[in-house]
């Protein structure tokens, strides 16, 4: 690929991050999932013609935006590692519960986004599934197993990555209760300044 279409899909890639950051209001320390079908990104079939061309571009800018936001870039793997991801080392010390397994992710099992990543983190390890705060899916390679619930769609302002489709999401907290229940402060201010000495469920 040229050179300006690699600044595209660079360009693509961080409006597409600073939106969801945006829309779902993420913290430092969270988990951004980013699963990247390059076949797609040139054209082709997913699995078909992976390329490290295009994860170079990916991985940088993803890179660059998370120590931006202060946030933790997971790269999926693809189905052959049963879609495992690639983390840093430094990401599975502030998430223990994450499961670490054994493999070094190549270009023919894995992907070339995973494998670009494994070979360019400063110290990178493989870990089984994550529960991500946050997710961008560039060429449909299903990153749902690895967001939390309850995942909210964003709507991207780059839909495509070179040929890719892009879906994004975040994860927000589990609304309970019912009918009495309440969900912001605001309203949560108003019960309490009106609840009399007797009030009780």
């Amino acid at each position: 690929m040229s050179d300006s279409i690699l600044e595209s899909v660079a360009e693509g890639v961080e409006a597409n991050l600073r939106a969801l950051v945006q829309a779902g209001g993420l913290k430092p320390g969270q988990l951004l999932v980013v699963g990247t079908s390059t076949s797609e990104v040139v054209g082709q079939r997913i699995g078909t013609s992976g390329t490290l061309d295009v994860a170079q571009p990916i991985f940088q800018t993803v890179q660059a935006v998370c120590r931006e936001f202060g946030l933790h870039p997971a790269f999926q793997c693809c189905e052959h590692l049963n879609r495992a991801l690639v983390i840093d080392e430094a990401t599975l010390a502030l998430y223990p519960h994450l499961e670490e397994v054994s493999v070094i992710p190549v270009p023919k099992a894995g992907g070339a986004m995973a494998s670009y990543a494994f070979r360019h983190f400063e110290k990178a390890v493989a870990v089984e599934t994550i529960q991500a705060h946050a997710g961008i899916d560039i060429g449909s390679t299903l990153i749902g197993m690895h967001v939390r619930r309850v995942a909210v769609p964003v709507r991207p302002p780059v839909k495509h990555i070179g040929h890719a489709y892009v879906t994004m999401a975040y994860a927000r907290p589990k609304l309970i209760g019912g009918m009495r229940a309440v969900y912001t402060e605001e309203a949560a201010g108003r019960q309490y300044q009106g609840a009399s000495p007797q009030s009780d469920c």
